[in-house]
């Protein structure tokens, strides 16, 4: 809930403190900006003239809870919420660990982190309205904001413990600033032959090359490798149902059209089998 994050919470416009008010129908700054809270449970905290970039749809945020839902991609959120207790670990007992999730979706990852780490809180993410409805009741240990990654991050300097971004964007120099001493980046990227066996039947986009590498130049000044990254693959068996849905919840739904992609489902066998890969990497502040 968002009065169990507020005090890591900051106005985007000019990094002041936010509190609730009206029983938090609303958030205001001690500058005087007020930020209506929606009636799901999340709040848009974007600056200026509000959010430029496009999120996902609500299709795309349904895709994505259904697969996810399946397990096939367990052995990511193991990984994932395995690296964050690791960052935490050293967090003194009688603090609460703080975990922001950039790019959250429908907060999948972060709630399964926060079941596995006692009293710890989390901040969910993401530019999607959408997402963020999923976001403000996948636990009650999390707080759900719409905001832009690219822009000023409205949370609090030196407040979190540890980030998570999944498939995500990332903004090395604001990382760093909200980022508490000792806190960590955790991320979580696709590697070249992610779930290949679908490109080519299905016509969809493929994991670009040096990933790895852009990830590292754009953290340059502002983040460090702060462990051995660690390759993770696994085999998955999918249905068609949950081929769809992998395709509904990836960039490649804005390029498909539903019976194109029915089309290309139809000629599969009943299951096909598909390799995941990706990487994950932990940093912390220069």
């Amino acid at each position: 809930m968002l009065s169990d994050i507020i005090d890591l919470l900051a106005d985007p416009a000019d990094g002041s403190a936010l509190l609730g008010a009206d029983e938090f129908s609303r958030l205001e700054s001690e500058t005087g900006h007020s930020y209506d809270v929606a009636k799901q449970g999340y709040v848009t905290l974007a600056a200026g003239a509000g959010l430029k970039h496009q999120g996902d749809n609500m299709d795309m945020v349904n895709a994505r809870e259904t697969y996810l839902a399946r397990g096939h991609f367990a052995p990511f959120v193991e990984a994932v919420t395995g690296s964050i207790q690791d960052v935490v670990e050293p967090v003194a007992d009688d603090v609460a660990p703080s975990i922001l999730e950039v790019g959250a979706g429908t907060g999948y990852y972060l709630a399964h982190t926060l079941d596995s780490i006692a009293g710890s809180r989390g901040v969910g993410l993401d530019i999607s309205p959408h997402a963020a409805k999923h976001l403000a009741k996948a636990h009650p240990r999390i707080g759900a904001v719409v905001a832009d990654v690219w822009e000023r991050l409205p949370l609090r300097d030196n407040s979190v413990h540890a980030i998570s971004v999944v498939f995500a964007p990332r903004n090395p120099a604001e990382f760093r600033r909200i980022l508490a001493p000792g806190g960590q980046v955790v991320v979580l990227t696709p590697e070249v032959g992610h779930l290949d066996e679908l490109r080519e039947p299905l016509g969809i986009l493929g994991v670009e090359e040096g990933k790895i590498d852009r990830m590292y130049e754009q953290a340059s000044g502002y983040l460090e490798q702060a462990a051995d990254p660690v390759d993770i693959s696994f085999p998955i068996t999918l249905d068609k149902e949950s081929i769809r849905d992998q395709v509904g919840m990836s960039p490649s739904a804005r390029h498909i059209s539903a019976a194109e992609l029915d089309e290309r489902l139809a000629a599969l066998p009943t299951t096909l089998s598909v390799t995941a890969r990706a990487r994950l990497d932990r940093l912390r502040a220069v």
